[in-house]
């Protein structure tokens, strides 16, 4: 249908760019697609594995009519997709996406093409290589002498990513970038932080990043082993660019998902932040509409709209190594100012989630909530166990002011950076009666409140203790 709705629907000969992950189905699906391509007339050039911001790059800079990604970008490799963007590689509009879908569906069909209207294969390699070009040359600075971890997630960065930062001259340590077709996305890149954490420690490396399987995402590690998520990359990136000029109207747009600490932050750092919902489409529209140059996801989809047009990891990963090379500092101490709040996010299903969302009982809940804790105190806790190690930390405070304190074998201690690795271990019980005594001896907080614990699912880096991972609790 693709083929047919820019060619011969056109009275014209389309030419189509394609891209694809590491998946093993994704061979399958490129060969499918590409007959599909030349028997309704058009032209098929193939990119083979590529990141998907790669085909986007590529479908503007070769005038090409579309784009297709085949990939189900942080999925497992059992799972795959087609993603499509248009001529000037934003993704595709939604009319033309709803006339595909009727096509699948059967309430359409198109002519194929015959004699010598059949279209052409192009292996066209050279285009993956000019993505590669564009990379590098977007970075006016020198990564000599620098050690950055990479985690490839065995997907589509696994060729790319490495290429573009030793020609920018650092010292690449790269991890999970051997493909097999079925490991993609397993234990590693940016959905399991942990292989890099450790890396990044154990080589002693500056600063680490990973991706997903399709490299559309980026999160960090700084140099002491924490977890970056995309929110921190936001406002890392928001205040170096306001500081230069350089983010339109001095506003970021986050989604509705992000954290309020860093909305909070941003305010206090003197930026805007306007949100936008859940995904990199809605984040782009409502950059577009409002002029603005910064915006992404706490997933790690940043877009920076002054030079791309959809969320691209390992352009995500030179612009936060444009801010540490400029300011002369590391990425811990560049997030420093950026104080995240507790946060849990449940899933619920439903049948129809606008018309949940537009439900006025939701709404009603939602502001009556919001309304309830206007002014309540947080405590969010963050516990663990490995190597040995048991810990925990609290975040206590409003929405403005919050200090952190950790719990040890020798008391309660306000903390400025988290401490190296304990050698004694408390039991979590004993750190949460040692928390409820501080609490009621250092705070306002009544001593009749209520005291509960909600075990959350695994939060990576549980405090930043060295990237060791632990479970979330709420006293």
């Amino acid at each position: 249908f693709v083929g047919w709705y820019y060619g011969a629907n056109r009275s014209a000969k389309a030419r189509v760019i394609v891209g694809k992950d590491t998946r093993r189905s994704s061979y399958m699906f490129e060969a499918a697609l590409v007959s599909g391509l030349v028997a309704s007339g058009a032209d098929a050039y193939m990119l083979h594995v590529i990141p998907t911001p790669g085909v986007a790059h590529q479908t503007v800079e070769g005038c090409f009519d579309c784009g297709i990604m085949i990939s189900a970008s942080h999925n497992p490799f059992c799972d795959n997709g087609i993603k499509l963007v248009n001529s000037d590689g934003f993704k595709m509009d939604e009319d033309v996406l709803e006339l595909i879908e009727d096509y699948i569906d059967g309430k359409s069909e198109v002519p194929l093409a015959t004699g010598n209207h059949i279209g052409a294969t192009v292996d066209y390699m050279q285009g993956r290589n000019r993505y590669i070009a564009s990379l590098i040359a977007s970075a006016n600075f020198s990564l000599q002498g620098v050690k950055i971890g990479i985690d490839c997630a065995n997907g589509s960065a696994s060729s790319v990513a490495k290429p573009v930062f030793d020609a920018l001259g650092a010292d690449v340590r790269v991890i999970n970038a051997a493909p097999d077709g079925f490991n993609i996305n397993v234990d590693c890149g940016s959905t399991h932080m942990e292989r890099l954490q450790r890396h990044v420690v154990e080589q002693g490396l500056d600063v680490g990043f990973a991706y997903d399987g399709d490299a559309d995402r980026c999160l960090a590690v700084d140099e002491r082993g924490r977890v970056v998520d995309g929110d921190q990359i936001l406002y890392v990136c928001g205040v170096y660019l306001n500081k230069h000029g350089r983010l339109s109207g001095g506003t970021v747009v986050p989604t509705i998902a992000s954290n309020f600490g860093l909305i909070k932050s941003l305010e206090l750092a003197g930026l805007s932040a306007v949100t936008s919902g859940v995904g990199d489409r809605h984040v782009y529209a409502k950059m577009r509409a409002g002029g603005y140059s910064l915006g992404g996801e706490q997933t790690g989809h940043t877009i920076f709209g002054d030079i791309e047009r959809t969320g691209d990891g390992i352009m995500t990963s030179l612009r936060v190594m444009e801010v540490i090379r400029a300011e002369r500092e590391t990425l811990s101490q560049l997030t420093a100012p950026c104080k995240l709040l507790p946060q849990a996010q449940v899933a619920v299903r439903v049948a129809n989630k606008d018309a949940a969302l537009e439900n006025m009982g939701v709404q009603n809940a939602i502001a009556e909530a919001e309304a309830a804790l206007a002014n309540v105190a947080i405590v969010g806790a963050s516990a663990g166990e490995g190597l040995g190690v048991s810990y925990l930390h609290w975040i206590i405070g409003d929405a403005t002011r919050s200090i952190v304190v950790e719990s040890r074998a020798d008391g309660m201690h306000v903390m400025d950076d988290p401490v190296d690795v304990l050698t004694n271990q408390p039991s979590l019980e004993w750190h949460l009666e040692n928390l409820r005594s501080y609490v009621t001896a250092t705070s306002d907080f009544p001593a009749n409140a209520q005291w509960g614990r909600a075990e959350l699912a695994p939060y990576g880096a549980g405090a930043g203790m060295r990237g060791i991972p632990g479970d979330c609790y709420s006293p």
